[in-house]
C-alpha cells in the first residue's frame, strides 16, 4: 500500500498543483493529515494573535490517478479513519453563525478517551470520525481548500465517514485528489465554524469509472445515497441536490417523473451539511431501502 505523508499538502485544489503521489485505478492508499489549523493549536491558552491564518485547511495531496480523464467519475471508498489523541475547537468574532455576538476568541482542547470526545467533566460525545475537506481539481481556476463547490472541497458533510463511498466528477487529467480537515465529531451545520478538529490517518481506495458523468459529488453509505451540492444559498443548494438525485435515479426506475418526485417527497430527506463556508452545502438523501426495493445500482 502506498503512503502519503501530511507534509505533502496544498491550500487550494488546482490543476496546476504537481502530484504528490501517483496511483493506479483500484489502488489503496494511506494518507496522513494535519488538522484544519495545521496543528498550530496545542493548548487552550494558545495566543490567537500568533495564529498564521494563511495555514488553514491544508489538504494532503494531490493524488494523481493514472487513467482518470475529464468526464469520468472518481470513486473513492473510505476504508479506515484513525484519529489522533486530541482535538481542538475554536470560535470568535466573525466566525460561524454567532460570530457577530462574540467579543473574544475561545479555544477548547478536547481529548479522546474510551472511544469518546471529552467535552467537559459532565459530557463525553460519541465519536463520528469524518472528512471535512476532500475533492479533486476543479474545472477552471483553483479553489481554496476552505471552499466547497462542484469539485468537492470543504463540504463538511458528516456522512463522509469510514465505510462511505464518494463519487466525484473528474475535471482534470489524473483527477488530483486531496483531503484533510478531519473531525472526531461534528453536527450538521458546523455552526461555530469548527468541528472537533483533529489530525488523522485515512486509508482509501480510488477507482476510475468510465460509465457515467456527474455535475456534483455523490455519496453512498449504509444509510443510502446522497447528492451533495454547494451554492451561495442553501435554497439553491437544496434545489440542485434534489433535482440531481431525481435525474440520477430516473433512468433506473419504471415510473414517471411525477411519480418519482412524489417518492422523493415521501421518502427522501433534505439535509444540511454546513452553513459557515463561503458556499453553503446541502444534501438530498434517498434511503437504502428505496434503492434496494427497486434494485438500483448508482454506478
Amino acid at each position: 500500500m502506498k503512503h502519503l505523508a501530511k507534509e505533502h499538502f496544498v491550500y487550494s485544489m488546482d490543476k496546476d498543483n504537481p502530484p504528490a503521489l501517483t496511483v493506479s485505478s483500484g489502488e489503496q492508499i494511506k494518507v496522513d493529515t494535519y488538522d484544519c489549523f495545521e496543528n498550530q493549536i496545542r493548548t487552550e491558552d494558545y495566543e490567537m494573535e500568533s495564529m498564521d491564518w494563511e495555514k488553514i485547511n491544508p489538504a494532503t495531496g494531490p493524488i494523481y490517478v493514472e487513467d482518470a480523464e475529464p468526464g469520468d467519475v472518481l470513486k473513492v471508498h473510505i476504508d479506515d479513519i484513525t484519529l489522533g489523541d486530541q482535538g481542538v475547537m475554536l470560535t470568535g468574532p466573525g466566525l460561524g453563525v454567532l460570530g457577530h455576538r462574540m467579543e473574544d476568541f475561545e479555544v477548547k482542547i478536547l481529548p479522546l478517551k474510551d472511544g469518546k470526545v471529552v467535552f467537559d467533566e459532565k459530557l463525553s460525545l460519541p465519536l463520528n470520525p469524518m472528512i471535512g475537506v476532500i475533492g479533486v481539481a476543479p474545472e477552471g481556476e483553483g479553489v481554496n481548500c476552505g471552499t466547497p463547490d462542484a469539485h468537492g472541497g470543504n463540504m463538511d458533510t458528516k456522512r463522509i465517514a469510514e465505510g462511505a463511498t464518494l463519487y466525484f466528477p473528474v475535471f482534470q487529467k489524473g483527477a488530483l485528489l486531496s483531503l484533510g480537515d478531519l473531525h472526531a465529531a461534528m453536527g450538521d451545520g458546523e455552526v461555530s465554524v469548527s468541528g472537533v478538529e483533529i489530525p488523522a490517518e485515512v486509508t482509501l481506495t480510488v477507482e476510475t469509472l468510465k460509465t457515467k458523468s456527474l455535475s456534483y459529488p455523490m455519496l453512498e453509505d449504509k444509510e443510502g445515497a446522497a447528492a451533495i451540492v454547494s451554492k451561495e444559498t442553501l435554497d439553491d443548494a437544496v434545489d440542485t441536490a434534489v433535482e440531481m438525485m431525481i435525474d440520477h435515479l430516473h433512468p433506473h426506475l419504471d415510473m414517471s417523473l411525477s411519480e418519482l418526485t412524489m417518492l422523493a417527497s415521501a421518502a427522501g430527506q433534505v439535509e444540511v451539511s454546513q452553513v459557515v463556508d463561503p458556499l453553503k452545502t446541502a444534501r438530498f438523501s434517498m434511503p437504502r431501502y428505496v434503492l434496494e426495493a427497486y434494485d438500483v445500482q448508482l454506478f
